[in-house]
């Protein structure tokens, strides 16, 4: 294994596209800026956490970075992975979740993490992961076109269309309502516990951070000014309701994070700011509403779009 100072360099990668992705959010609104909250936390580590609210654009825009550690990993971190067990540990990742106003503009959300449990001053596991996806209400072919086609260019360097496939399967396995028998959007790409070569693993994870802005900034200038109504506008509110649905049930982030003592305020910021759930929901034969469900499963993009 590395030296320590290898994750150093994975840290000053992290805190630097968190400055870039803020910029770039803020340039995209053109009104709201985020606003900063440092914290620490008890057992060791810390982290920013900024948020923009109430932008021309941006209804919330989280993104956080943490760089934290602890002494043990909670049950459900350790409980398939023996070697864990009784190890201590250091985390650092940034992840975001961007609400827009406009309904006709996708929620998304990214994460790029690195993880490392150490015992008796020796590194015993170490691993990248991360991913991005996208959550479109009236879904765009266009855009879902583009979203694929730059995650499938960003896999080129690192096994071409076998790492895209790979990924992108993940993805759509991963971000999966059991409950609801749907997919939470249109995918991307997922990854989880890449560790076989540090460089070349380390390049990957920076790959899909610097790719996150070369995905959805040109969907937010495409549909940011989109005109659209009040039946819109609580068809949005109502399938927010699906992304707060998985990340309480399935994120294995929001799960860590809470059972290991995390900060709630930080670990929540994903949630929107308003949702609404209807009991028995149907949309109207042949509306637009009607045909986000077509989008909500596994599909060929590339293949079927292009």
């Amino acid at each position: 294994m590395r030296a320590m100072n290898s994750f150093d360099s994975v840290r000053d990668y992290l805190t630097g596209l968190q400055d870039r992705i803020c910029h770039a959010i803020e340039a995209a609104d053109g009104q709201a800026r985020f606003t900063e909250d440092l914290w620490e936390r008890a057992e060791g580590g810390g982290g920013r956490t900024r948020v923009l609210r109430d932008g021309a654009v941006f209804e919330q825009a989280g993104i956080g970075f943490s760089d934290v550690s602890g002494t043990a990993l909670p049950p459900s971190a350790s409980a398939n992975r023996p070697e864990l067990a009784g190890a201590s540990w250091r985390a650092c990742g940034v992840s975001l979740v961007f609400h827009p106003g406009n309904p006709h503009l996708p929620t998304t959300h990214a994460n790029v993490r690195h993880f490392r449990a150490m015992r008796d001053g020796e590194t015993v596991a170490a691993w990248f992961g991360g991913g991005f996806d996208l959550t479109p209400f009236y879904p765009v072919d266009e855009d879902v076109l583009h979203w694929h086609r730059v995650a499938r260019a960003l896999c080129e360097p690192f096994g071409g269309q076998a790492r895209y496939d790979a990924h992108k399967r993940w993805c759509d396995d991963y971000f999966f309502l059991r409950h609801r028998g749907e997919t939470r959007g249109v995918g991307g790409l997922f990854f989880d516990d890449l560790h076989e070569d540090f460089d070349a693993d380390f390049a990957y994870m920076r790959a899909v951070g610097d790719g996150f802005l070369d995905a959805y900034l040109p969907i937010v200038e495409r549909r940011k000014h989109a005109p659209y109504g009040e039946r819109e506008r609580q068809f949005q509110l109502y399938r927010r309701g699906r992304y707060v649905e998985f990340n309480l049930v399935y994120d294995r982030g929001t799960l860590f994070g809470l059972q290991s003592g995390g900060r709630a305020e930080s670990i929540l910021m994903s949630l929107p700011p308003l949702v609404r759930w209807e009991y028995g929901y149907a949309p109207e034969a042949g509306s637009d509403e009607t045909r986000l469900a077509d989008y909500l499963r596994p599909r060929d993009w590339l293949a079927e779009l292009a």
